[in-house]
């Protein structure tokens, strides 16, 4: 169900600044915290002695102490002490990967040894001076999957979003998708259209005209294990749409990381990434706004398709062509799941009598 040796989004920042932070991520119970020298440490949210959640506890001198009746948890998750007991034979704890990087906090829910950095997805908007980000996280009961098919198919928007980024035209500019290892590439184009609120609300927001015909784009990225990057805007009609001047667009990145926790819930990092204005911190804060209650509409629909799902088990999913992103989407899921099986199956050694191998 899910692809373990990889990296997700485990939380903010802010959400472990003062105290323990509990997740579960690929259905594992995770607590992160601030350890030694304030590095952001993930071990398993069990405590050795009663099974209490750790995260209910509190950090101290960086390390983790148990709520319930005092156990010490070191980073690595071994036991170092607990009041008036000894506790050299305690079983030690799983202990996680974790990194601190582009504003997240990034957990490999797999084998700690197999962790490597440079598998981290590459932001080119984070901690750029020309880019601004602001978002927010949802929890959401739904398979993660679901959210995938959403974002990886945009045609919704003009039923689900008619009153903020939906119009008809969507419907009417069938996408193309390309698939490039794995990654997949879902494109959309609409010329000579008019700009939805959104988009109009954006356009004066970089002191733009917002009455006047735009070209407009959708360029959905999905890159394993769960995360889709949508490159979106709008630019004034007759100047190169996506490849405009910057001074006759605005264009952002929309940002969602998804990440599964059981196999009907996923948390959702939701955000929108942008090169103009990024020092206009009122708009950041109208964006997100307007983002927010966009993404909500989604949040819905998708968690009422989930009971759906799971009312009619003998139903079977149309897939048509404005699925393209989502079924390619999947398949690389897929490959990749079967891949970590058979990687971390034991290769079963037949002996043969009176057979020497030499």
């Amino acid at each position: 169900m899910f692809i373990k040796n990889a990296w997700y989004v485990a939380c903010r920042p802010e959400e472990i600044q003062d105290k323990p932070l509990g997740r579960t991520i690929c259905g594992e119970k995770i607590v992160f915290y601030r350890g030694k020298e304030n590095k952001v440490a993930a071990v398993e949210d069990f405590c050795p002695h009663r099974g209490a959640p750790l995260s209910l506890g509190y950090v101290e001198d960086g390390n983790l102490v148990c709520g319930y009746h005092g156990l010490v948890m070191g980073c690595e998750g071994k036991t170092i002490a607990m009041p008036a007991q000894r506790v050299n034979g305690f079983p030690c704890n799983k202990a996680y990967a974790v990194v601190e990087k582009f504003g997240f906090i990034w957990v490999w829910p797999g084998e700690k040894d197999q962790a490597d950095e440079s598998k981290l997805p590459v932001l080119e908007w984070a901690d750029h001076p020309e880019w601004s980000y602001g978002g927010g996280l949802f929890h959401i009961h739904c398979d993660y999957r679901l959210m995938i098919d959403n974002l990886m198919d945009l045609t919704h928007e003009t039923y689900v979003h008619s009153s903020s980024i939906g119009q008809k035209e969507i419907d009417e500019s069938l996408p193309i998708t390309k698939v490039d290892g794995d990654h997949v590439i879902t494109e959309r184009y609409m010329d000579n259209v008019i700009a939805p609120p959104f988009w109009q609300m954006a356009l004066r927001g970089n002191h733009l005209a917002d009455d006047v015909p735009v070209d407009r784009w959708q360029r959905c990225h999905f890159f394993a294990p769960s995360n889709v990057h949508i490159e979106v805007g709008v630019a004034h009609a007759g100047h190169g749409g996506y490849d405009a001047p910057k001074d006759k667009k605005v264009s952002s990145i929309v940002v969602d990381f998804i990440t599964p926790e059981t196999e009907t819930s996923h948390w959702y990092f939701w955000g929108m990434a942008r090169n103009f204005q990024p020092e206009n911190i009122e708009l950041t804060d109208q964006i997100r706004e307007g983002q927010g209650k966009i993404f909500t509409e989604d949040l819905e629909m998708l968690e009422q398709q989930q009971q759906n799902i799971l009312n009619n088990p003998q139903r079977k999913l149309l897939m048509l062509n404005i699925d393209a992103g989502g079924v390619q989407s999947r398949k690389i899921i897929e490959r990749l799941l079967s891949e970590e099986r058979q990687a971390a199956t034991p290769i079963e050694v037949v002996k043969f009598p009176n057979i020497h191998v030499i």
